[in-house]
């Protein structure tokens, strides 16, 4: 019976701590990190991004450069990203995104399926959206978890989670840089 007892004890200790370790930050522990996000004055004018996709083993996959535009009509924004991957395939992406009055962000794509939904806080930004993902001829629908931290004014870096069925099958992170 008594090792039963601590059968059990080891059982809910190993729970406890699988939970703990999936649990993600949230975006409000970076309050007071800075400088401050500005999602609006970074994403405006001209930007470049460079970066890499890795699998779920954190090999390698792809390398990619991003041209985007980002324009303002008052809390209205549309960003347009050109991708070049090193294989030579190209993508387009525009953003429409419409920033709240509480700083949250709401966006869509024609290949994301809902809404974006973001927040900030201090120099973090933090969204989540489902993406048809092109894959193998065909398409794979995604989940895309975005941390972006910034640097500098000029500067910040993304990484991004891809998930699907809860697992995560990818990451891609980029340093975007204002031009």
């Amino acid at each position: 019976m008594r090792n039963i007892n601590k059968f059990k004890q080891l059982c809910i200790l190993m729970a406890a701590l699988f939970l703990v370790s999936c649990s993600a930050p949230k975006v409000e522990h970076y309050n007071s990190s800075t400088p401050e996000f500005d999602f609006k004055a970074f994403f405006s004018g001209d930007l470049k991004a460079y970066g890499v996709v890795q699998d779920y083993k954190g090999e390698l996959t792809r390398k990619l450069v991003v041209t985007m535009n980002a324009r303002w009509e008052g809390n209205e924004g549309v960003i347009e990203e050109d991708f070049v991957y090193d294989d030579g395939e190209t993508q387009k992406r525009i953003w429409y995104v419409t920033l709240n009055d509480d700083n949250s962000l709401v966006g869509r794509a024609d290949d994301v399926l809902g809404i974006a939904t973001g927040n900030s806080a201090g120099s973090v930004f933090h969204w989540n959206y489902n993406v048809a993902l092109p894959y193998d001829g065909s398409t794979l629908e995604v989940n895309f978890d975005d941390w972006m931290y910034l640097v500098t004014q000029s500067r910040l870096i993304n990484r991004t989670s891809i998930v699907k069925f809860g697992v995560e099958v990818g990451e891609v992170t980029l340093v975007i840089e204002k031009i």
